[in-house]
């Protein structure tokens, strides 16, 4: 019966036009492993350039994100708009996977093209993210093409999370001519 119910999981996921990272958006191992055994590779892409290992981390799938770190995934892969794995974990708030994904060398600065992991974690108020990247060295003062710097997309946020502004306050050095009242500092008081 269980090989039934797996042959009809590959074959929906077969249905799919990309079968791996619909399986990887779900979690199911099984189904990946079949796909695996049936020769799709580990970092296929789709016309976005995500990766299995991407829909993983998005979705918060811990143990899929192992395998597919295991059987050779590309920790560092970047889609069409510059985020990797750990980007995407770090927006969506998964902070497990955002852990395992550094432990296995996930860069915590990879070149920017739209956005970094520290802003993404900081514009949605994920402040455990935003914890662990400054922790393992993520630049405070790097700048995307929609806010400026961490701190800048924290402010901006639509939803402000005050413990992400601390956190990045506290570990940053936002001075203006000895003062701590920078402009960065009458952004959080005008939002406040």
């Amino acid at each position: 019966m269980d090989d039934v119910l797996l042959t009809v999981r590959v074959n929906e996921a077969l249905q799919n036009s990309h079968p791996m990272h619909y399986a990887a958006s779900l979690g199911d191992l099984e189904v990946i492993k079949a796909l695996i055994g049936r020769g799709f590779l580990v970092n296929c892409m789709n016309f976005e350039l995500i990766t299995p290992l991407h829909e993983a981390a998005t979705k918060g799938h811990m143990a899929m994100c192992e395998f597919l770190l295991d059987e050779g995934a590309w920790v560092n892969a970047t889609n069409i708009d510059g985020a990797t794995p750990l980007c995407d974990a770090c927006a969506a708030g998964h902070i497990e996977c955002a852990m395992l994904l550094l432990k296995h060398n996930a860069n915590v600065n990879p070149p920017m093209i739209l956005t970094s992991p520290l802003h993404e974690a900081a514009n949605r108020g994920h402040v455990n993210c935003v914890q662990l990247l400054i922790s393992n060295g993520a630049k405070l003062d790097a700048n995307d093409c929609h806010y400026g710097t961490p701190l800048h997309s924290a402010c901006a946020a639509y939803k402000i999370n005050l413990e992400c502004i601390t956190a990045l306050i506290q570990a940053g050095k936002f001075h203006q001519n000895g003062s701590r009242c920078s402009h960065l500092y009458t952004i959080i008081i005008c939002r406040g």
